[in-house]
């Protein structure tokens, strides 16, 4: 095998660690794919703690137990299960710290495109995701923000595309309901965040 494990696809890298070469290969992996996981993991918590604590945790089960990979999806594909699933656990074990305000209000997205002037619709935006179903708010993030395609989502998160499809669907509608003027999001004219709430449909 080559030296350079830049080279070197995310199977070939899977491969190599598995059959063990001290880590290197797995180093290589973390090293191409942490940046865009830990924005999926940011995006799905909401907390930046959270977030790395969860990303950190993702990639030490996935190189504990690269073995199980199977190869029949794409190793992102494995690689956003096992970093969503890690969300989810830890978003169930401590849902009162995701849902303060506070941290809502400190997201800072690493995004190298966004621009100041478009930080508070940013947060707008990340705070009307927070408060969309569990589901449709992981349809959302892996779809329309990190660019994943309908099977491939189906495949992180173990349904059927046409449950992608439609939470996809609902979570677009509650978006756009939840970032109308006067829904209390992003919004100082009085509305009330709690006057209505978005589709409840998983």
């Amino acid at each position: 095998m080559p030296d350079d494990l830049t080279t070197l696809t995310d199977r070939d890298l899977i491969a190599r660690h598995v059959h063990g070469d001290g880590g290197a290969a797995f180093g290589e992996l973390f090293r191409r794919h942490r940046d865009r996981l830990y924005a999926v993991a940011l995006r799905t918590t909401a907390n930046r703690e959270l977030a790395a604590d969860a990303v950190q945790e993702a990639f030490i089960s996935a190189f504990r137990r690269a073995d199980a990979y199977r190869g029949d999806a794409a190793v992102t594909t494995w690689l956003h299960r096992i970093v969503v699933n890690a969300c989810l656990d830890r978003i169930r074990r401590e849902r009162d710290l995701v849902r303060r305000a506070g941290d809502l209000g400190e997201l800072d997205l690493p995004d190298r495109h966004d621009h100041h002037a478009s930080a508070e619709a940013r947060v707008d935006v990340h705070r009307a995701l927070a408060r969309l179903p569990e589901g449709q708010r992981l349809a959302l993030v892996l779809v329309d923000m990190h660019g994943l395609s309908v099977a491939e989502a189906a495949q992180v998160l173990e349904v059927a595309e046409g449950t992608v499809k439609s939470r996809c669907f609902r979570g677009r509608e509650a978006l756009a309901a939840l970032l109308r003027p006067g829904e209390g999001v992003g919004d100082t004219g009085g509305g009330d965040p709690s006057a209505r709430e978005p589709g409840r449909a998983p």
